[in-house]
């Protein structure tokens, strides 16, 4: 026996070949690398977004590999030997632990594998983590996600990780995230994903599992006072006031009346729809099942739509997106971005002409960041120079700043690299520069008994007072008024003169009439309207 053992001993171990040591050489250099960049993302030394990925995803595929090749060689080497000399190489592995030598390589052999797996379960939950972070979805396909990531950073929901929204908890979602995600990986190495990211996300879980989680459905919320804030184009930045009731009011019998906004939540009301666009902004057909079971259909009156065509029409379930459709990611258009900023005091009013100016250059086509950047410090810059040295010379800090900030909201905003901006991607809260609440609160929407889908403003919200030019009045019936009198124009939309990037302009080169007021010529009964 003792013969048989010194005769083993003598035998080199079959790792001893040119394949294995290579894989073992490669094991080593990735095992020493992620020990070493684990250490590093304990410390917090470095927020490179790329290091999750090589420290627990890129090494330990490359660990594996080496074990691999490592493992491989052992085989092959195994057969070469077994081909030489069958006698020398058993049929199959031994494992005599009365043998002290093949004792110790077995417990070397069950400590590696214990250390292995643990740190293969480490890894893999760190990977796990990672790539559920929010980090991990922004940062490493930066390009391609800066808009998303930027706009999310000064979103309501920007302590939230996007996988909370965008998959939300069970391994059903998860699983379609990684499949989903596959493909989006196959679209970035190869430069195949759109410009602009497209919008909504149709495949998106349905709120009520993602949204409801955190945001109570059943909760009674009752009116919210909104003060909506606007500064004009004129020289002195005139800014107007109003002050709002929304009546968000809730959707379930128990918890309160249902009325106001959240009326169109699924609790005590189930609204479907089909769009007829991707955006879903044009919206033909609307039915509604009420606490009672009853059902009424409404049809866009210029819809001309046979049953065969409703039927084939993919219908959506109203949920919280259908209105809340930016709640992330929200590009904000030029003039409200504006206004924002002198109500936080990052630009000063007393510059003259500074909205008219900062609206203008932000709505400007460029074709990268660093040109739209350049472009405006020039033209801000330039303006004031020219037009009001006076200005320049005496409030040239406040003019700096001001840049400094209207470059701030072109980068918060705009990504033309991406081809994506506010005119891209529509909000649906309001109905200020985009349908928002008239995709079916147009009055145009009827039933086949004829009753129609209202368009009473005061549903939604009661103005309380406006304030133009430091005086402030009561609403009489809790209408807006607007702060020019628009004659028998004031039933149109706010779209149709706010676009979000200008001062509106009359389709009719009025010359030098254009300062008049709107009634002027649209007050008489029958007089032509815009539509």
């Amino acid at each position: 026996m003792s013969e048989e053992m010194d005769e083993a001993r003598k035998v080199p171990g079959l790792y001893k070949n040119y394949i294995s040591l290579i894989g073992a050489a490669i094991v080593v250099a990735c095992l020493a690398s992620i020990l070493l960049l684990i250490l590093v993302d304990i410390t917090g030394a470095n927020d490179n977004p790329y290091l999750g990925i090589l420290t627990y995803i890129i090494l330990p595929g490359g660990l594996i590999f080496g074990l691999v090749i490592f493992f491989a060689g052992m085989l092959i080497e195994r057969r070469r030997r077994r081909k030489l000399s069958p006698s020398e190489i058993a049929a199959y592995p031994i494992i005599d632990l009365n043998d002290p030598r093949r004792r110790r390589n077995f417990m070397a052999f069950l400590v590696a594998s214990f250390l292995f797996i643990f740190m293969s379960a480490f890894g893999s939950y760190r990977a796990y983590e990672y790539s559920e972070s929010v980090a991990f979805c922004g940062k490493t396909c930066h390009t391609v996600m800066k808009p998303e990531f930027t706009a999310f950073q000064s979103s309501p929901h920007a302590r939230l990780r996007c996988v909370d929204c965008h998959v939300g908890g069970g391994a059903e979602w998860y699983v379609r995230s990684k499949i989903t995600g596959a493909y989006q990986l196959y679209s970035v190495t190869f430069h195949k994903y759109p410009r602009p990211i497209t919008s909504p996300v149709h495949n998106m879980r349905p709120a009520n599992e993602t949204c409801a989680q955190c945001h109570w459905p059943e909760k009674f919320y009752g009116d919210q006072l909104r003060v909506f804030n606007h500064y004009s184009y004129d020289e002195n930045n005139t800014s107007t006031q109003a002050r709002l009731l929304i009546h968000v009011g809730g959707g379930s019998p128990s918890a309160g009346p249902v009325t106001g906004i959240h009326w169109h939540m699924n609790i005590a009301n189930e609204i479907t729809y089909f769009a007829a666009d991707d955006h879903r902004q044009n919206i033909p057909w609307v039915q509604i099942r009420d606490w009672q079971g009853r059902v009424t259909v409404y049809t866009a009156t210029n819809a001309q739509l046979t049953p065969q065509q409703i039927a084939a029409a993919p219908k959506r379930k109203m949920d919280c997106v259908d209105c809340h459709n930016r709640p992330a990611h929200v590009y904000v258009p030029p003039n409200r971005a504006v206004d924002e900023s002198f109500v936080a005091g990052q630009l000063d009013a007393s510059l003259p002409f500074l909205k008219r100016q900062a609206v203008e250059v932000l709505s400007k086509p460029y074709a990268t960041t660093d040109e739209a950047l350049n472009s405006i410090a020039s033209g801000l810059d330039g303006f004031y120079r020219t037009n009001y040295p006076d200005v320049y010379s005496s409030q040239s800090d406040a003019i700096k700043s001001s840049i400094a900030e209207v470059q701030r909201i072109y980068q918060t905003y705009f990504f033309p690299e991406m081809r994506t901006d506010w005119q891209t991607h529509p909000d649906n809260i309001g109905h200020y520069y985009f349908q928002g609440c008239f995709r079916c609160h147009d009055g145009q929407h009827v039933s086949s008994t004829g009753q129609m889908i209202r368009n009473d403003c005061n549903i939604c919200h009661t103005v309380l007072d406006q304030t133009n030019e430091g005086t402030t009045t009561a609403s009489q019936n809790g209408s807006f008024q607007h702060p020019v009198d628009l004659g028998d124009l004031a039933s149109l939309k706010c779209t149709v003169c706010h676009k979000g990037a200008g001062t509106f302009q009359h389709p009719v080169n009025l010359g030098n009439i254009s300062e008049f007021k709107c009634s002027e010529c649209h007050s008489r009964p029958g007089a032509n309207r815009r539509s």
